[in-house]
């Protein structure tokens, strides 16, 4: 709303009875510098781009998608912005961990922050294994029974999972265990892996190994990968061997020395749950370590924010709160002072290869330099 029908709203407002209706003077939407609609004519779509602009002088969705798009575009053309994508449900059963390994490769995402049954999905796709279409006329016992754990509307064979450990196996083999483990080094060490052995194929923790882009699992023992530890540090006590040590706080000091060394930050958020109140309560740690630790650092808070989740915001829950909310808690750099922010209330498998397609078209299919990070000398232990 322009500042002439604010100014004018505010002089006649109590100036009538209670109730009573007002005797209007109806405004010129285009003095009032409102901004005018399109209609989306796919006579002039000529590519996803084309339509997600388009898209964004709509309404509803549409238009929220249409304006994520240029959160995400200016994110990846800011050489200054370090983005964090955070990753939950199941997007790499859902068939979108190639969107997520391209975001990698092509430098526009720096670090990762995911449950950890997502990066054990995607272990599948990197051994070469597959997911299949549910058919539901088979019930749910029938599936158990066959060995076909259910998502949704998609199966995940028992057997890809036994395959997933057969890799973790190997990457426990190798681990020294003077070494203390977190869930950072541990998906590098996967990676390599991956990147020696899962030749021709692709996968999210070997893009992240080879862009040198550290992955986060803060809920760890809340996946696959962390009942592979647990039963692995089982067969050791059998044996013999020394325990695997594994702690969550290694993970959490280097996600905050790594973000402190940058110059702005970004998160692209898919879903909510842990991996977004995690990284987003990097605002808030830096601030007590200041405040009640007397530590001289800088409040650093996200800059730019782009989430998708059709999680509403009336049931209280972290997945469907705003960034608005969160710039009071000392997350977000507000936009009165340059936060910039993009929600978009949809699915994913819908609105992430949309909005991510129509960016790289707009950055030249071709991959963009990547961009230069400072880097810590830990990130490549």
């Amino acid at each position: 709303m322009g500042a002439h029908v604010k100014q004018t709203n505010q002089a006649k407002h109590g100036n009538h009875d209670e109730g009573a209706g007002t005797d209007r003077k109806l405004h010129n939407p285009v003095e009032d510098k409102l901004i005018p609609l399109e209609p989306l004519d796919l006579q002039k779509v000529q590519s996803i781009d084309d339509l997600v602009r388009s898209m964004a002088k709509t309404a509803f969705t549409g238009r929220q998608l249409g304006e994520a798009a240029d959160v995400l575009e200016a994110m990846a053309r800011d050489k200054d912005c370090f983005v964090v994508m955070t990753l939950a449900g199941a997007m790499t059963v859902a068939k979108q961990g190639l969107i997520v390994a391209d975001l990698v490769d092509r430098g526009i995402v720096n670090a990762i922050v995911s449950t950890g049954a997502l990066m054990a999905h995607g272990l599948v796709e990197a051994t070469g294994r597959a997911h299949f279409r549910h058919n539901p006329d088979l019930s749910d016992e029938e599936l158990y029974e066959a060995g076909y754990n259910r998502v949704y509307d998609t199966l995940e064979p028992e057997q890809n999972l036994d395959d997933v450990e057969r890799v973790m196996h190997a990457v426990f083999s190798a681990w020294d265990s003077q070494e203390v483990m977190c869930s950072y080094k541990l998906n590098r060490a996967i990676g390599a892996h991956l990147s020696k052995h899962a030749k021709g194929q692709r996968g999210i923790l070997k893009s992240a190994y080879d862009q040198n882009v550290p992955v986060f699992v803060p809920a760890f023992s809340d996946s696959e990968l962390g009942l592979d530890y647990a039963l692995t540090n089982r067969e050791r006590d059998k044996n013999g061997k020394t325990r695997f040590r594994f702690d969550p706080f290694e993970d959490l000091e280097h996600f905050a020395a790594t973000l402190l060394a940058q110059k702005r930050l970004g998160i692209f958020t898919i879903g909510g749950g842990v991996p977004r109140n995690w990284s987003q309560q990097f605002g808030p740690f830096i601030e007590l370590r200041h405040r009640r630790g007397g530590e001289d650092l800088p409040l650093k808070r996200y800059h730019y924010g782009l989430r998708i989740c059709p999680e509403p915001v009336y049931w209280g829950g972290l997945s469907g709160s705003p960034y608005s909310e969160a710039v009071s808690w000392g997350k977000f750099v507000p936009p009165a002072e340059g936060g910039k922010f993009g929600e978009v209330f949809v699915d994913a498998t819908v609105g992430l290869p949309l909005i991510v397609a129509a960016v790289f078209e707009r950055l030249d299919v071709g991959k963009p330099g990547k961009k230069v990070m400072k880097e810590l000398a830990v990130a490549n232990r």
